[in-house]
Order: C-alpha cells, then structure tokens, then sequence
C-alpha cells in the first residue's frame, strides 16, 4: 500500500479536529487512519491524583514520543497498530485500546505533533491550524467543562500556568516546519477546498500505484480578500 502521513498541529482550540474531520469525510473513511496525539499522554496513574492534575500536559515530555512515533512509522509501513485511549478526568491510560487499520492517508493530529522531531520527520505533508488566541481559549473552555469534567476555574488556571506559556514556546514555534498553514482553522473553507482537492488528487494517484512522497503547497493558505 502507497501510504501518505499528513501531520495536523496547531495550538489547543485553533480547528484541528474540525480541518481532520472535513479531510475524512471528502477521502472517505475507508481512506483515512487517524492517530490522535491526546491519546498518547503519559500514564499517570503511579502519581496521587492531586500531583497527576498538577501535571504540565502541554509540554512535550507529557506525551508518549516513542509510542507515538512506532506507530505511525507502523501505520505507514501497512500494518495495524493497537493505539492506546487516555482518561482526562483521572488522568491515566485506560485499558482499552484501539485498532487503527492502515489506510492510504494517515493522518496524525495534535498540538505537538510538529514539536517532534521524531515525528516531523515521519510525516510527508504538514500543516498548521492557526487561530486567535481568544477564540481557542473560549473553545478550550467550553471542551474542558463540558468533556473533561473541569471547572471553569481550573480551566483558567491550567490556561495561564501552562497552555499559554507551553503554546509560546513549543507551539507556536514549531509553525516554521510546516508545508502549509491554514488560518482560521475549520472555517477557511477556501484552504480546505485546495487542500482536499489535493488529498484526493493524491489518492487517485496512490490507488492508481503512482508514488507520492512530495506534495507542492504553497506555504500559506488564506481564505481571500
């Protein structure tokens, strides 16, 4: 199998999932395999759950980098992985995993991802979602209360003690790697119209055996105007 790895990284928040979602629903589901970065963090259940809640999850050594990376090079290689599931209200590893079949376009999305090394150079196409900070915060807000069981003030918190300071200096950052940024996330539905019609101009080419391995996008994607 002709396998593509697209990594999708941007700040809590910026769209990601909503940029991953509309790329699944144009290939297809049966074209798609995702690996989700939040799935990966670090066990924590070792630790009293007062020390796990005061852990920085938005620094890099949070997550499982090993992991994270054996399975995407796994997945690309065409063979199954068994992707671990993480609770965020008691904040350990569940028992359960998940099987992720190999598909023509892989797809790896978190906060992070293009933080790594490991996985940077693992992926053939990477994009940023780029969004305002006030819109991700209330995004964040709203996700954590109502997923993950957080009050609105530790929220908050969590926000300056870690989310904020971590986006500076990790996230932001890492920006400068990717093939391409979309601002505005979920919304440039200009960006993501180009994207798609490139995905899926990638996919008829992978189906048809062609190798693809370098995919041309510009650097930036604005929605107009």
């Amino acid at each position: 199998m002709n396998i593509l790895v697209v990594g999708v990284a941007g700040g809590t928040g910026s769209g990601k999932s909503t940029v991953v979602e509309r790329v699944a629903r144009a290939l297809g589901p049966d074209r798609v395999a995702l690996l989700q970065q939040d799935a990966y963090y670090r066990d924590g259940s070792h630790l009293p759950m007062e020390a796990r809640a005061a852990r920085n999850y938005d620094h890099p050594d949070a997550i499982d980098e090993e992991l994270l990376a054996a399975h995407v090079h796994t997945l690309a290689n065409g063979t199954p992985v068994d992707a671990p599931s993480y609770d965020f209200v008691t904040h350990t590893r569940g028992v359960a995993t998940l099987r992720v079949e190999p598909r023509p376009c892989v797809v790896v999305e978190g906060i992070l991802i293009l933080a790594s090394a490991r996985v940077r150079g693992l992926l053939d196409l990477k994009i940023y979602v780029e969004t305002d900070a006030d819109i991700r915060f209330i995004r964040r807000l709203r996700r954590d209360i109502a997923q993950r069981g957080r009050s609105a003030e530790s929220v908050m918190q969590q926000w300056e003690d870690t989310v904020r300071p971590m986006h500076l200096q990790f996230v932001e950052p890492s920006k400068r790697h990717a093939d391409l940024i979309i601002p505005e996330g979920g919304h440039n539905e200009r960006a993501l119209e180009v994207l798609i019609a490139r995905l899926r101009s990638d996919d008829e080419e992978r189906g048809a055996g062609g190798q693809v391995r370098d995919v041309p996008l510009g650097p930036r994607l604005h929605s107009g105007g």
